[in-house]
């Protein structure tokens, strides 16, 4: 008998098992991403620590951490039961709500075991949404993201209280048409004959920290393609330049359908790829569209001093 065997078992594969036991209940963090929006859940049973911007940014620097477009921190317990995320940028600041965010809280929700239904309900800062699992692995879902506001006051955008529908706006000496949205975060909407990344990237910025939006604001540059079809750049409030977004792709779809330009079922095209939106007379929403994993992990003790 070859001496690599021990009672039948290779020692390779006694190794293994050792070293699977260790790694059993050790992991720290789950990355996931939907069209290349990617988010690091955080469970807090599995690996608490200061929630603060300074560990948020640590955490999703791309050169000194992880690396991500953000943080899903939960779940979170409520008192009437409903499970809560908290959602935060790399910059450190909370969002509100996040449409990639949420669909990938919802696998994790699944996989983990913290739900067996395919329908349940996630809370965020920005409102309930509603989950309904098209595929049983939660890799396909359609969400309920709540209903679209124009309300200035809702958004909030400064001024009296109006729906911002092709408002004029003043940036860097030039003057650009708006729409502003709320899907529980705040949205604004420039609609364009030609869009792409370097036009998110110059103006971007400037409008997400405009003064007109207080809470500072996410940016859309939209392309109507057809009644059925849009395409739009994203300059993500907190993150910069963004392959997809969820609730962009809501808040511009519902733009493009007010403005009458799309039908009320619209494919929305990123650089990341597609998501279908759905929009309701009441401009409620529902957003379909996949999740992918990508790799679970431990942070190293020097990095896990700077985040307790």
């Amino acid at each position: 008998m070859p001496s690599s065997w021990r009672r039948g078992v290779p020692v390779r594969d006694k190794m293994s098992v050792i070293l699977e036991r260790r790694t059993i209940g050790m992991t720290d963090f789950y990355k996931y991403h939907g069209l290349g929006n990617d988010y690091l859940v955080i469970d807090p049973a599995k690996f608490d620590f200061t929630m603060n911007p300074e560990s948020v940014r640590l955490i999703c620097d791309r050169n000194y951490g992880v690396g991500s477009d953000g943080i899903l921190y939960g779940p979170l317990g409520r008192e009437d039961g409903l499970i809560r995320v908290r959602i935060f940028n790399p910059d450190g600041s909370e969002a509100e709500k996040s449409g990639n965010g949420v669909r990938i809280f919802a696998r994790y929700l699944v996989e983990a075991g913290y739900v067996t239904s395919p329908d349940f309900q996630i809370d965020t800062k920005g409102g309930p949404v509603s989950i309904h699992l098209d595929a049983p692995n939660g890799r396909l879902m359609t969400v309920s993201m709540g209903v679209l506001s124009f309300e200035s006051g809702k958004i909030p955008v400064k001024g009296p209280n109006r729906e911002v529908l092709l408002e004029p706006l003043e940036v860097n000496g030039q003057v650009i048409r708006i729409c502003a949205a709320s899907i529980g975060n705040p949205h604004c909407v420039v609609v364009r004959d030609a869009i792409d990344r370097s036009l998110a990237l110059s103006l971007g910025p400037l409008i997400e920290g405009h003064s007109l939006f207080p809470c500072r604001t996410n940016v859309q540059f939209m392309r109507v393609l057809d009644r059925r079809n849009i395409q739009i750049e994203i300059w993500e409030r907190g993150a910069g330049y963004t392959l997809a977004s969820g609730s962009s792709s809501c808040a511009a779809a519902g733009v493009a359908f007010k403005l009458k330009y799309c039908d009320p079922d619209v494919r929305v095209h990123m650089p990341g790829g597609t998501l279908d939106v759905s929009i309701s007379p009441d401009f409620s929403v529902k957003m379909r569209g996949e999740v992918s994993a990508v790799f679970e992990g431990r942070f190293a003790e020097e990095i896990k001093k700077h985040l307790r």
